[in-house]
């Protein structure tokens, strides 16, 4: 038997994988991102750049700006119960968008209501 390779991008066949229109060069605006210290940020790997690129377990977090390291961003986010710092390069960096966010907590909300309705109504 051969020895199962431990490389830093292995088991990410699917992750690191440009859907068919996405392929080839990637935006140029998207190298020239800023970000705000406390601004909040998602992860979203870009697999056609190399440079720059977090490790795929950080894929989808998202967190907070603290500071920029060189053309990188240090971004904090907590994973599992503890608070780690990921550095990356703007092109692996989405800024959040606060309307998306809002649209989020109010559907949390409608469905809370809904269910609290619902025990009050079966009782």
């Amino acid at each position: 038997m051969v020895k199962a390779s431990k490389g830093y991008r292995r088991r990410t066949r699917s992750v690191m994988q440009n859907r068919v229109r996405d392929r080839g060069l990637s935006p140029i605006t998207r190298i020239f991102q800023k970000f705000e210290v406390g601004e909040k940020a998602n992860i979203a790997i870009d697999p056609s750049v190399h440079k720059g690129m977090p490790h795929v377990r950080f894929q989808g977090n998202t967190g907070t700006v603290v500071s920029q390291a060189g053309k990188a961003y240090r971004v904090d986010i907590m994973d599992g119960g503890k608070k780690k710092q990921v550095i990356a390069r703007p092109e692996h960096l989405r800024k959040v968008n606060k309307q998306s966010v809002k649209k989020v907590r109010v559907q949390v909300t409608k469905k809370a209501t809904t269910q609290v309705a619902k025990q009050v109504i079966k009782p």
